[in-house]
C-alpha cells in the first residue's frame, strides 16, 4: 500500500502557479540562461578536449566543473522550460525522487571537484619542484570518478529512505524538487530520513570546506612571501579560485536559508529563488570567470571564436598560428 500511494502521488510545484500570469516572459528568460550556460560551457569543453597541450591537470578539472554545470541546470532547466510553455503544474512522484536525484549529486559533486581543484592548486604554488611527481592525469581521473561515485551513493541513500516515506499532501512550495520538500509531506516519523540527510551533508560540507580553506591559506601565505611575476601568478590564481568558490557558496548560503526559514510564512517565490539559486548563477558564471582569467584558456577561447567568425568569409581552410607559449601552472 506504501508503495502504490507513492507510486501513484502527483506532486504540485506551487513555485509554477506563482510563475503563471507572467510565464511567457520566465520562459524566454530561462531558454535565455540555458542556451547561454550550454554555449558557454560546450565551448570550454570543446577546445579543452581537442587541444592536447591543455590536457592538463588543472584543464581537466575546469572541464569536469563545467560539465558539472551542465549536468546541474539540465536538471531543472528543461522541465521548467516544459512545464511553462505548457502551463503544467504537477509532477510525479518518481520523476520528483528522480530530479532531486540530480540536484543533489550536482551540489555534492560541486564541493568535490572545488576540494579537488583547491588542493591541485595548493601543491602547484606550494610545492612546485615536487608537483609534476604528486598530479598526473591518470590521479584527477581517479579522484573525480572516485569523488562521483562516493557522492551517488550518498545521495541516494538519503533518496531511497525517502522514497518509502508515505506523502500526507501533495504541494510543494518550489519550482523544483528536493529531498527535504518531499520529507516534509511524509505523514509518519521521518527522523530517520532527516538525519541521515543533515549528518552526510553537515560532514561532507565541512570536510569539503576544510580541505578547499586550508589550500587556499596555504596559497595565501605563499604569496606573502614570493615577490615578481611568481607573486603575480600565485595571486591570479588565489583570486580565481576563491571567485568561484565565492560563488558555489553564495548558493549553498541560499539553499541553507530556504531550510532554515521553512516554517516561516514566506512568498513560494522567495522559496523558489532560494532554491534554484545554486542550480543557475555557479553554472552560469564558472565559465566566464575561468573564460575570463584562465589566461591560456582565454587566448584559445578568443582564437577559436575568431577562427569561427571568420570562417564564412575563407576560401581555404587556414591553419592556426602557432600557439602562444603556455603558462605555467600557476595560470
Amino acid at each position: 500500500m506504501e508503495n502504490a500511494f507513492n507510486l501513484s502521488k502527483n506532486l504540485v510545484l506551487l513555485g509554477l502557479l506563482e510563475m503563471e500570469g507572467l510565464r511567457y516572459l520566465y520562459c524566454v528568460l530561462s531558454i535565455f540562461l540555458y542556451s547561454f550556460i550550454l554555449l558557454l560551457s560546450v565551448i570550454i569543453v570543446f577546445i579543452i578536449f581537442i587541444d592536447k597541450r591543455l590536457h592538463e591537470p588543472m584543464y581537466i578539472l575546469i572541464s569536469n566543473l563545467v560539465l558539472n554545470g551542465i549536468f546541474g541546470s539540465s536538471s531543472f532547466f528543461p522541465k521548467l522550460i516544459f512545464d511553462l510553455m505548457t502551463s503544467s503544474t504537477t509532477i510525479t512522484h518518481g520523476n520528483c525522487v528522480a530530479q532531486a536525484l540530480c540536484v543533489t549529486l550536482f551540489a555534492f559533486y560541486e564541493m568535490s571537484t572545488f576540494t579537488i581543484m583547491a588542493y591541485d592548486r595548493y601543491l602547484a604554488v606550494c610545492h612546485p619542484l615536487h608537483y609534476g611527481m604528486l598530479v598526473t592525469n591518470e590521479r584527477i581521473i581517479q579522484l573525480t570518478v572516485g569523488s562521483l561515485v562516493l557522492a551517488f551513493i550518498l545521495v541516494l541513500i538519503g533518496l531511497l529512505l525517502t522514497w518509502k516515506l508515505p506523502l500526507c499532501g501533495n504541494m510543494l512550495n518550489n519550482i523544483v524538487c528536493d529531498n527535504m520538500s518531499m520529507v516534509i509531506l511524509s505523514c509518519v516519523d521521518s527522523s530517520i530520513s532527516q538525519l541521515y540527510s543533515a549528518s552526510v551533508s553537515v560532514i561532507y560540507l565541512c570536510v569539503t570546506i576544510l580541505v578547499t580553506v586550508f589550500s587556499y591559506l596555504k596559497i595565501f601565505f605563499v604569496c606573502l612571501k614570493i615577490s615578481g611575476e611568481s607573486h603575480q601568478k600565485a595571486v591570479h590564481t588565489l583570486v580565481t579560485h576563491l571567485l568561484n568558490f565565492s560563488v558555489f557558496l553564495v548558493g549553498f548560503f541560499f539553499v541553507f536559508m530556504r531550510y532554515r526559514l521553512g516554517n516561516v510564512k514566506l512568498p513560494i517565490v522567495i522559496h523558489a529563488l532560494f532554491s534554484v539559486t545554486a542550480l543557475i548563477v555557479p553554472p552560469l558564471l564558472n565559465p566566464l570567470i575561468y573564460g575570463v582569467r584562465t589566461h591560456v584558456l582565454k587566448m584559445k577561447v578568443t582564437h577559436y571564436l575568431q577562427t569561427m567568425h571568420t570562417w564564412p568569409k575563407s576560401t581555404k581552410i587556414h591553419r592556426p598560428s602557432a600557439p602562444i607559449s603556455v603558462i605555467s601552472h600557476n595560470e
